[in-house]
């Protein structure tokens, strides 16, 4: 009778075990297709700037992407450097130009500012699609604080989310030469990635741009990335990054950027004033 209790005992435990299993290796499966399929599909990502289509970070930023598996890159970009401009725009029916970036990428050069680049590959159809995504950067200079409504960097990434596309403007720092260009796509790649399946399902936000800062560290590496708020003034913004600081929980944009981190924030979609 003991032996045929134990026996009972030892099935109902093998059972709820087999339950368990069975339900958790069934979502397992659907999570796992779910994310096959949005990996599996090819995204479309327009990048764009302010330095001007032959600039170098505009190039770094679309050999980084276009490596990515699943992934088509059209480059719509200013044929001049464009920077300062913020959102401003030129009206009227924009004209581009093919042409090519640094590394020999087929590029539209439009004859406008970074926001017309938008309005003639979505307005006026100079594309034939909507991009799931806009990456505009990355930036020769920081685009950080009250500096943000001055970007022409900023400026595109907003065009396009006016137009409901998500976006993200990428500054790579400090305000002058020389910059680390690779540290800063090794940082978009990296919030990409991390970001793949909403932009893929559409439940990326197009209300905001995201809007990232990644310093040059002349010392250290960049200390990784933190969501943080838009600097209300730009006290130390022409100061030098420290990437050895310590320093913990910046209070934001400008202060994350000088301990290290590459910062990021959600920019307002239009300017503050």
């Amino acid at each position: 009778m003991k032996r045929t209790a134990q026996a009972v005992a030892t099935l109902a435990v093998a059972l709820l075990l087999f339950s368990g299993c069975s339900s958790s290796s069934t979502n397992s499966g659907n999570d796992a297709a779910a994310t096959t399929t949005q990996a599996a599909r090819t995204l479309q990502i327009l990048v764009t700037n302010d330095d001007g289509v032959g600039s170098d970070g505009i190039d770094a930023v679309v050999e980084g992407l276009r490596a990515l598996p699943n992934v088509k890159i059209t480059v719509v970009a200013p044929v001049a450097n464009q920077s300062g401009k913020g959102g401003t725009v030129t009206g009227g029916t924009l004209t581009a130009t093919d042409t090519t970036t640094k590394s020999g990428y087929p590029a539209k050069a439009v004859a406008g500012t970074p926001a017309d680049s938008i309005i003639w590959a979505i307005d006026q159809k100079g594309i034939d699609f909507v991009p799931d995504f806009v990456v505009s950067g990355i930036n020769a200079g920081a685009n950080m604080g009250p500096v943000i409504d001055l970007s022409g960097t900023v400026g595109a990434a907003r065009a396009a989310v006016t137009r409901s596309i998500p976006a993200m403007a990428a500054s790579q720092g400090p305000l002058a030469a020389p910059f680390d260009f690779p540290a800063g796509v090794k940082q978009v790649l990296t919030w990409f990635e991390s970001n793949r399946a909403a932009i893929t399902d559409g439940s990326i936000t197009h209300a905001t741009v995201f809007n990232l800062n990644i310093p040059t560290c002349a010392t250290g590496s960049v200390r990784g990335q933190v969501l943080v708020p838009v600097a209300t003034t730009a006290d130390g913004y022409a100061d030098a990054p420290n990437c050895l600081s310590t320093a913990t929980n910046p209070p934001d944009d400008i202060k994350a950027y000088l301990e290290g981190f590459a910062s990021l924030s959600n920019a307002s979609a239009t300017p503050a004033s």
